[in-house]
């Protein structure tokens, strides 16, 4: 994609952003995309088939950085060093943040379930390796049960509560879910 067609996409998803915070999803139509980016129509369908289709590739484009496997060292935060799961998490929260005005108007009505599914697909694989429960907890259980919890955390935070920093935040999961083993394999 050239810088032209990088621009024109980041404009949509900034006028999709806007729209979601000031209607409900339904409500949005194509033409209102269009008048917010300040596109054609054969521009916006260049992009994008369909409204459907533009929530899902906002979706992925928001969770592709951040679930990175690739850390690296960044202007605001370095995790580059630190390889254990509660830095990852941490490292995750970062960039959540730094997408925060998309994200919150996606977790509003209809389309934050559609946010919050893909979270949680996005986080499992996190989870996946990552969690010894006890013997006495069936193991699916405990995933979905701790993907879960960190996904309404992260919604939590991000719609109410962005007073508190990344590493708080895993700080209070942490203490919450204080009986599963988060070691380094």
């Amino acid at each position: 994609m050239d810088r032209r067609q990088r621009k024109t996409r980041n404009a949509i998803f900034e006028a999709f952003s806007s729209l979601l915070e000031r209607k409900h999803y339904s409500s949005i139509t194509i033409q209102d995309i269009i008048d917010e980016a300040d596109i054609g129509r054969s521009t916006f369908y260049a992009h994008f088939n369909t409204k459907e289709e533009l929530l899902k590739e906002m979706c992925t484009e928001i969770f592709e950085h951040v679930f990175s496997s690739d850390v690296t060292s960044e202007k605001k935060h370095d995790f580059s060093h630190d390889k254990s799961f509660f830095a990852r998490l941490t490292h995750i929260l970062y960039h959540l943040q730094e997408k925060q005005q998309h994200i919150r108007g996606l977790l509003k009505g209809e389309c934050g379930e559609v946010f919050m599914r893909n979270l949680n697909t996005q986080l499992s694989e996190i989870f996946e390796f990552r969690i010894t429960p006890d013997k006495s907890i069936p193991r699916s259980f405990s995933l979905d049960f701790t993907v879960h919890s960190f996904a309404e955390t992260i919604r939590w935070w991000l719609q109410e509560h962005t007073e508190y920093t990344p590493e708080q935040i895993v700080k209070f999961f942490s203490g919450c879910i204080n009986t599963f083993d988060f070691s380094l394999e």
